[in-house]
């Protein structure tokens, strides 16, 4: 071997700089006069070379502006339920439209009516069908449990409907989604992994009331999250298009969206 080939590299380490054998690390440092620290390399069984790159141990503390720490403790102090890191805060909360609960307070409101009518009417109904009118005191009692369940089923639907919300943080989209009293889940998708963002409006309500669906797709595992019943969903996805856009790109989420 030659004396150009034996000064050659025998690898570069992670940021490109050129790691000689031992030999040469030493007769450089020698010429140099100067300590050269290099990270050791070591030789498998199968001749290749490992290159062995200490790191530390501690995390590199991350600078968080005043602004950035505001704005995070004001989100903590407003949705303290959310798992939100250091630096982390909502930019928009888009609860669903109230017109996907109509339906259900409705018929709830309507069988409230038509127990109560028979309840005040029950005399007068009673007596051409052949009932007891013995039994007043106890179709009262019964109809004002029913009343009171129905009242109480619909303050769950309702309630049940609303904690279906969708949050836009600078670093991630969060959906909770309320199943039913008692279950409950929640998706986190972070703003580097959306690869599409669109919405869709079908069919006049949705066109006169302006409400619609928002459909996000993410990039590796290809998995769709949708919400629907969004109330201006094309203001919504403008904002978080936006947001995608600027955390992607490196810029500040969040200003200037709305």
């Amino acid at each position: 071997m030659d004396d150009d080939d034996s000064r050659r590299p025998v690898a570069y380490d992670a940021e490109g700089r050129p790691l000689y054998t031992a030999s040469q690390q030493q007769e450089q440092a020698t010429s140099t006069g100067s300590a050269v620290q290099t990270n050791p390399v070591s030789v498998t069984d199968s001749g290749k070379q490992v290159v062995h790159v200490a790191r530390s141990t501690e995390p590199i503390p991350v600078h968080i502006s005043e602004e950035t720490r505001r704005k995070h403790e004001e989100s903590c102090r407003l949705y303290p339920w959310l798992n939100l890191s250091e630096h982390e805060y909502v930019i928009q909360m888009i609860p669903r439209h109230s017109i996907g609960i109509w339906g259900p307070t409705f018929a709830m409101i309507l069988a409230i009516i038509l127990v109560s009518v028979f309840m005040f009417c029950y005399p007068d109904i009673a007596k051409p069908i052949g009932l007891a009118q013995s039994m007043y005191p106890q179709v009262i009692l019964i109809c004002l449990m029913v009343i009171i369940l129905f009242g109480i089923g619909l303050y769950i639907a309702i309630w049940v409907y609303m904690q279906n919300r969708f949050f836009l943080t600078n670093e991630s989209v969060i959906q909770e989604i309320q199943i039913s009293l008692f279950s409950k889940r929640e998706q986190t998708v972070s703003l580097m992994n959306i690869e599409d963002s669109s919405y869709s409006q079908k069919g006049i309500l949705q066109t006169l009331f302006n409400y619609g669906s928002i459909r996000l797709s993410t990039e590796g595992d290809e998995t769709t999250y949708r919400f629907h019943y969004v109330a201006n969903p094309k203001h919504e996805i403008a904002i978080l298009n936006n947001a995608v856009e600027a955390f992607k790109n490196g810029r500040p989420v969040g200003e200037g969206d709305d």
